[in-house]
């Protein structure tokens, strides 16, 4: 997007950045463990560029991040104190003020806290990708009031998400999981425009299941959203797209116990992953593409007994010679629980963004950006 200031923009507005006060807003939204550390710097390190840039012409930088989901108010949980000093180590010098997110005025976008953020900023930079689907205070309004640019990451997440929205590369092909069809019914919707196929595991198979007249048993499913999916498959036809959709499945009988099915689960089954013969054929798909774009996992990962599904998927997207990307959340947890986050060529800091980007070509953080103060 050439119409986003860029921090090269930013600095030739503000002339020397040498003692200017420069407010990152980051994503430093990183997994902790029962004591309260942190159980992978990814995202903290992924802001490092820019906030190198930043520093390395003399800026002082202040970032400012969310981490979990306090509900406008302290927690101390939720405190960032560990991430403080994580990025200590990181970027000495670096400030970082407390969670955004225990001010209500941030998820409630208020002016006033707008106002608290930007009171003697020089500059403002967004760099929080994972965040930029969300109209919040530190995401739209202080491209209003101070100049403002992208950072490097979000940049480059523009730059390779866009890319496969509009400069595609055949065969396309869109591998999506997770536990909801409702939360990808849009992406899946704008993909079948741009893809030429698209693989769908994880729960939400089960509700097209329903759509072709199938059973589930007890398996996760969305009854309202049955004739959706089966739209959806009808509009795919339409268009000479496919949907793959798993022909084995591995979940617990309705004794609890491991079983293997086909796609017909009897009653009180429980699906819970996609079985091998579907995670072979879904591996052909994806080896035989040119680009690959993989948004949630194939079944609950986090169980070994139901890790196979991704695991292989997982490994097909690190094997093949397609360009690949990973839009972040559970898919990119398990690129890094199986040791494959190196192996892949983006690994997105943004689940959700991903897939709002894609779908919409554009985002809330993006359009505060483009629409602010000119730099």
């Amino acid at each position: 997007m050439t119409d986003i200031p860029r921090l090269e923009d930013l600095a030739a507005h503000l002339g020397d950045l040498s003692g200017q006060r420069i407010f990152v807003r980051t994503d430093f939204n990183v997994p902790l463990d029962e004591s309260g550390a942190i159980t992978d710097d990814f995202r903290i390190r992924a802001a490092l560029p820019t906030i190198k840039w930043l520093t390395e012409r003399g800026a002082f930088v202040v970032c400012g991040s969310h981490l979990g989901r306090p509900k406008g108010a302290p927690d101390p949980r939720y405190a960032m104190d560990a991430v403080r000093a994580r990025l200590a180590e990181l970027a000495p010098g670096v400030e970082l003020i407390e969670n955004l997110r225990f001010d209500p005025g941030e998820t409630g976008n208020s002016s006033d806290f707008v106002a608290q953020l930007t009171d003697g900023i020089d500059g403002y930079v967004n760099d929080a990708f994972g965040a930029s689907h969300r109209a919040h205070a530190s995401i739209v309004g202080p491209p209003q009031h101070v100049p403002s640019a992208m950072g490097r990451l979000l940049e480059k997440e523009v730059d390779v998400l866009l890319g496969l929205r509009n400069r595609p590369k055949h065969p396309f092909v869109a591998v999506l999981g997770g536990a909801k069809v409702s939360d990808k019914l849009g992406v899946i919707e704008a993909l079948l425009e741009i893809v030429d196929e698209i693989v769908i595991g994880g729960a939400m198979c089960f509700t097209f299941f329903l759509a072709q007249g199938k059973q589930v048993g007890a398996s996760l499913h969305e009854p309202d959203q049955v004739d959706v999916c089966a739209g959806l498959l009808a509009k795919a036809a339409e268009l000479g797209k496919t949907i793959h959709l798993p022909d084995d499945i591995n979940g617990t009988d309705a004794g609890g116990n491991f079983a293997q099915f086909g796609s017909r689960l009897g009653e009180g089954s429980i699906g819970y992953d996609i079985g091998p013969g579907s995670a072979a054929a879904f591996t052909d798909v994806i080896m035989d593409a040119r680009m690959v774009f993989w948004n949630g996992p194939m079944g609950m990962f986090e169980d070994e007994r139901f890790a196979s599904g991704t695991r292989t998927v997982a490994q097909a997207m690190a094997d093949t010679k397609a360009f690949t990307v990973v839009g972040g959340g559970d898919s990119a947890a398990a690129l890094a629980q199986f040791k494959l986050d190196d192996e892949v060529d983006h690994v997105s800091t943004g689940g959700g963004a991903s897939l709002e980007l894609l779908e919409n070509g554009d985002l809330p953080g993006l359009e505060a950006l483009r629409t602010g103060m000119t730099t």
